[in-house]
């Protein structure tokens, strides 16, 4: 009797077992996952990093002032301006904080002579054959 109403127990919770093919979907959009879950792997990737850059400073990053900024962007001009004057065939000089730009016209070879103040190191450029009337 006791075997029977075990047997008939196992029978009562037996069911019909059901399955499917297993389909993996990639989680990494470099993998072939969705492109929406890149940003958040990378921000959970910057969260769990430990790492300290040793080369970096201590300090964090500065934004430049606007004295600074405005600096920076009158210098970007004048270089352009410079580089303009080249190609009309003009020459002359900039000095900056950094480099020493010295152009000059050798009977149709240009000459430009960049100079880094910081290292002495000098850097010549010749082109040959340059005709403002062509």
């Amino acid at each position: 009797m006791k075997k029977l109403s075990i047997a008939i127990l196992i029978t009562f919770f037996m069911t019909t077992a059901q399955a499917s093919e297993l389909v993996y979907t990639p989680v990494n959009p470099n993998f072939g996952g969705s492109p929406l879950n890149g940003s958040h792997l990378l921000n959970s990737a910057n969260a769990q990093n430990t790492y300290k850059d040793p080369s970096s400073s201590s300090s964090s990053y500065e934004r430049p002032s606007a004295l600074e900024r405005f600096a920076s962007s009158l210098e970007s001009r004048l270089l352009s301006q410079l580089m303009t004057d080249i190609g009309n065939g003009n020459t002359g000089s900039m000095v900056t904080d950094d480099y020493i730009i010295d152009i000059t016209d050798d009977g149709g070879a240009l000459t430009v002579m960049i100079t880094d103040l910081a290292t002495n190191e000098s850097t010549e450029i010749q082109v040959n054959g340059l005709d403002p009337n062509n």
